[in-house]
């Protein structure tokens, strides 16, 4: 990957959380004068630190991060807002002949930046928000009219789940039918990384106990003193199950497991959507990562 970098390619790290995205991210762009373009519809937000895995300061070795801390929790970001912001800023890396790398685990966030994806041009139905918000088998509505978007959804994730089935109603077409696709702008070299499957899940759950022990409960509290229980906070996979367990409607060991078992959940969801993408070349057993 060294040398004949063409002038529009830009490089993308991909694959499921808790797979090394991050370490081996900088570790590229310490070798090719890059810099990192963060693809993940939760670490834009100030103060989602550890619940997150948000890299540190020291973490990033020096290299400049882009798209993380941008928003406010309470701010409604968007996937439009994040591809105009993220397509400005990797244009603006070119120009100045380094390399950008885009790193996450967002899969909506990377198709429409880098595979030029048309974002669904559907404006809201405040009626329909309205009764869908006092509904609770929002992913069992949205498995029966479009089962594929489903599939990429948190069950858990009502904002998500509500615009999904509020496009699929109004368009009366499924979410893939909708986004159309134009030719990409950048010229992407895929890369992916994953584990087998129970290395995967033991790395998930030590990142969960250390998240624990980084503070996270901690970290709930402050979020919730600061925002109050906005729904950035409640359908956060790492808040909503710390919120449950200070509610009492579970127990910290209960959180945990849950916890744990949402970010497992959420792995699957990712790779199967990173899976429709041939162009990934998939590093199974990235060397740099087992130390």
């Amino acid at each position: 990957m060294t040398g004949n970098l063409k002038k529009n390619k830009v490089i993308a790290v991909v694959g499921p959380t808790a797979s090394g995205k991050t370490s081996y991210s900088i570790n590229l762009a310490l070798q090719l004068n890059g810099e990192i373009i963060s693809a993940d519809s939760r670490l834009v937000y100030k103060g989602f630190d550890i619940g997150t895995a948000k890299p540190t300061i020291e973490e990033r070795s020096g290299i400049p991060h882009h798209m993380i801390d941008i928003a406010d929790p309470q701010q409604d970001y968007s996937a439009g807002l994040y591809v105009k912001e993220a397509k400005r800023i990797i244009n603006d890396i070119l120009s100045r002949g380094k390399t950008p790398i885009v790193t996450g685990g967002t899969g909506l966030y990377i198709n429409i930046l880098l595979m030029n994806y048309d974002l669904p041009e559907v404006e809201p139905d405040y009626e329909l928000r309205s009764r869908l918000k006092k509904t609770d088998n929002l992913f069992d509505i949205l498995k029966k009219i479009d089962a594929e978007a489903a599939q990429n959804i948190d069950p858990n994730d009502k904002k998500k789940l509500i615009r999904a089935i509020e496009i699929v109603k109004t368009t009366g077409k499924s979410i893939s039918e909708v986004r159309g696709k134009n030719s990409p702008d950048f010229d992407v070299e895929w890369i992916g990384l994953n584990y087998p499957r129970e290395e995967l899940y033991r790395r998930i759950n030590t990142r969960v106990d250390k998240m624990l022990e980084n503070g996270l409960i901690e970290e709930t509290k402050t979020l919730l003193n600061k925002h109050g229980r906005i729904d950035n906070i409640l359908y956060t996979i790492g808040y909503q199950e710390m919120v449950a367990y200070l509610d009492g409607d579970l127990t910290l060991q209960e959180a945990v497991e849950k916890l744990k078992q949402n970010t497992r959940r959420y792995a699957k969801r990712q790779l199967t959507w990173f899976r429709k993408n041939p162009n990934i070349k998939w590093n199974v057993y990235p060397e740099k990562l087992k130390k």
